[in-house]
């Protein structure tokens, strides 16, 4: 089987946000930036990263701040600024302009980079089940299950297994449960999710506003001046057909792709069927 290298980087950005990324393949102009969701780590996109680099692009999975081991921010800044900051840091560092592939939270960074930070940072946007006008009661449900296990944990692997499940029951049990290691901390004989709880404490109210905000995020997107492509999850509740149909006549220009079997974890629900999605858009944003 093709094997792809991959390198381990860590970043320390002008704010002092430590941010730890995967670099897949060999360095090249053509570079893929993949963003997960809230309460997610670079690990949850399977196998996607690695495919990406066998057809040659250079593809980067990063931990955004307060997830997986890029650094808990000590005066709890978890707004879209400063998620897209620390992007915009790495592409500059790396002298990159690449395709950007957000999920949920990691889309929400990357309207925000491409509609207000820096407008010409990156070369498309790839939209994964979310929309400037996600469903409200989607949302909650994303949010109530993030918060469920918050200060408890699970007493093991297993029970963090079956919580995902009982979210999730359209997803296929794991075989193994290695792979949970990857979004979870060990502390005190207990699992916890691997994102600092503050992400999601009252006191960052204000700082999630712009997250909720329909009209705030549909204005970075009518600022977007680079192709874009929606990618939902058919059984989403969160980007209902609804959402994605009010999207596309606000966005006619963008493409989509809408997979079967999937709900709002598009790439770990259906690994095979995202990535192929994925690929085929890079195939048209090639110059």
């Amino acid at each position: 089987m093709e094997s792809v290298r991959c390198v381990t980087k860590r970043f320390e950005t002008t704010s002092g946000v430590q941010i730890e990324a995967d670099f897949w393949g060999e360095k090249s102009e053509d570079s893929v930036v993949l963003l997960h969701g809230g309460g997610q780590t670079r690990h949850s996109w399977g196998s996607t990263a690695s495919e990406i680099a066998k057809k040659g692009w250079w593809a980067i999975s990063i931990d955004l701040r307060g997830h997986g081991r890029s650094s808990w921010v000590p005066n709890q800044h978890y707004g879209l600024d400063g998620f897209a900051a620390d992007i915009d840091f790495i592409l500059r560092e790396e002298e990159i302009v690449p395709v950007l592939v957000g999920a949920s939270l990691g889309g929400l960074a990357g309207m925000y980079l491409a509609g207000n930070l820096r407008p010409k940072s990156i070369r498309s946007l790839v939209l994964v089940d979310i929309v400037p006008r996600m469903n409200r009661t989607g949302a909650e449900r994303v949010k109530s299950f993030m918060l469920e296990h918050l200060q408890t944990g699970f007493a093991t692997l297993e029970a963090a297994a079956e919580a995902i499940a009982a979210y999730n029951p359209e997803r296929e049990m794991p075989t193994g449960l290695e792979g949970l290691k990857k979004n979870l901390h060990k502390r005190d004989g207990r699992w916890y999710w691997h994102w600092d709880p503050a992400f999601l404490e009252t006191s960052n109210a204000k700082q999630r506003v712009e997250m909720q905000d329909p009209e705030f995020l549909n204005s970075l997107c009518l600022s977007i001046a680079v192709p874009m492509l929606l990618v939902r999850g058919r059984l989403s509740d969160l980007v209902t057909e609804v959402e994605a149909a009010e999207f596309l006549k606000e966005f006619p220009n963008a493409s989509y792709v809408d997979v079967s079997g999937a709900g709002h974890m598009v790439a770990g629900d259906k690994n095979d069927i995202f990535t192929k999605a994925v690929i085929d858009f890079l195939d048209t944003v090639i110059d």
